[in-house]
Order: structure tokens, then C-alpha cells, then sequence
């Protein structure tokens, strides 16, 4: 297997499982499968992580989700 080959497939698996957190996370239904609304929240998402309240929601955002994959 190729150096490029070994990327692609290592670029595919984390594509994967961050779309398996978009639906464990229940956005997908929650939003009615609508994807200029995800991408929005995702693009909401990236301006409050660059803003000065960045890092305040960073420590938020991160602390909800280790409470929560440990619940699981």
C-alpha cells in the first residue's frame, strides 16, 4: 500500500466517524436531515470557537462531551 493510499484511507475513516458523531448526537433528526442548516451550526460553531469567547466555550463544549461519551 502506497503513502498516499494510506492517507486517503486514514482521511476516510476520520471523515466517517466524525459524521457517526454528527448522528450520535441526534443532529441529523434534529434538524430534520437538513444540511445548510448543519453546515450553519458548524460555521456558528467555528466563529465562536475563533471569537474571545473561544475558549470559554471550548472548555464548555469539551466538558459536555466527555460527560456524555462516558454516560454511553
Amino acid at each position: 500500500m502506497t503513502t498516499s493510499q494510506m492517507k486517503r484511507r486514514a482521511r476516510t475513516r476520520t471523515l466517517i466517524e466524525l459524521g457517526g458523531l454528527v448522528v450520535k448526537a441526534r443532529i441529523v433528526e434534529l434538524t430534520n436531515d437538513d444540511r445548510a442548516m448543519i453546515y450553519g451550526v458548524l460555521l456558528w460553531m467555528a466563529d465562536k470557537l475563533k471569537s474571545d469567547q473561544g475558549e470559554q466555550a471550548r472548555v464548555l463544549w469539551t466538558a459536555k462531551g466527555k460527560q456524555t461519551f462516558e454516560q454511553d
